[in-house]
């Protein structure tokens, strides 16, 4: 069976038409990165000016041999420093661990523990299973009504328009990472990715699995109190 290559327009007036097809097509694709840019335009800063916050929520981002990756470790380098800077009271870690030999969860806390961040003001969800997961759950279990997101900076408004639209007052801090591989692959993900965000900041799904309601970061901000 012979399959047939599409045949390109011969007339000027059909060559026209293929072009504005492509560019729309180029435009409506675009039109979610657009919204989360602007969107977020004045949500972002740095572990030196974010405003003090009670919380602030730490995303997973792999482990290495049950290690935080480079990528998680910046992250929770950046929460460990706001927290001995007196900028944030509680660090909600939110990652996944949907099988027994992987738990970005505890791996972050351990991290954090070593760097100075007393377990009493570690709280973790182990269903964090994306992003729309994590700022949903944060709002519906943990009680979470504003916080500092901590990500990279390709994922951080991202982050922050979705926990905004799951009813999270957010400020992002985008951590400093080598421009590897793996930097320009999550750069081009989120390309993709802004258009599940618009999908999900507009249907609200549920996540994965949501729940009771979880006391920790009440808790953990009454710890010294």
């Amino acid at each position: 069976m012979k399959i047939r290559r599409p045949r390109l327009p011969r007339t000027r007036k059909g060559q026209r038409r293929l072009v504005q097809a492509v560019m729309a097509v180029c435009v409506l694709a675009l039109l979610p990165a657009t919204w989360l840019y602007v969107s977020t335009a004045d949500r972002l800063r740095t572990t030196a000016d974010v405003p003090r916050t009670d919380v602030a929520v730490v995303f997973g981002a792999g482990l290495w041999d049950g290690e935080p990756s480079p990528y998680l470790a910046h992250r929770l380098d950046a929460a460990a420093k706001l927290y001995r800077a007196g900028r944030i009271k509680v660090v909600l870690v939110t990652g996944d661990n949907s099988r027994k030999d992987y738990d970005e969860p505890d791996a972050m806390r351990a991290y954090l523990r070593k760097h100075g961040v007393p377990d009493d003001r570690i709280v973790s969800d182990y269903a964090g299973f994306d992003t729309w997961d994590s700022c949903v759950r944060a709002r519906k279990i943990f009680g979470v009504h504003r916080a500092v997101l901590i990500s990279q900076g390709f994922h951080i408004r991202r982050a922050v328009a979705l926990c905004e639209a799951a009813g999270v007052a957010s400020y992002g801090v985008g951590v400093d990472a080598k421009h590897d591989a793996t930097w320009y692959y999550g750069g081009t993900r989120e390309v993709f990715a802004a258009g599940k965000a618009a999908l999900d900041a507009v249907f609200h799904p549920d996540p994965t699995f949501l729940g009771p309601r979880e006391p920790g970061v009440a808790r953990a901000l009454a710890v010294g109190r």
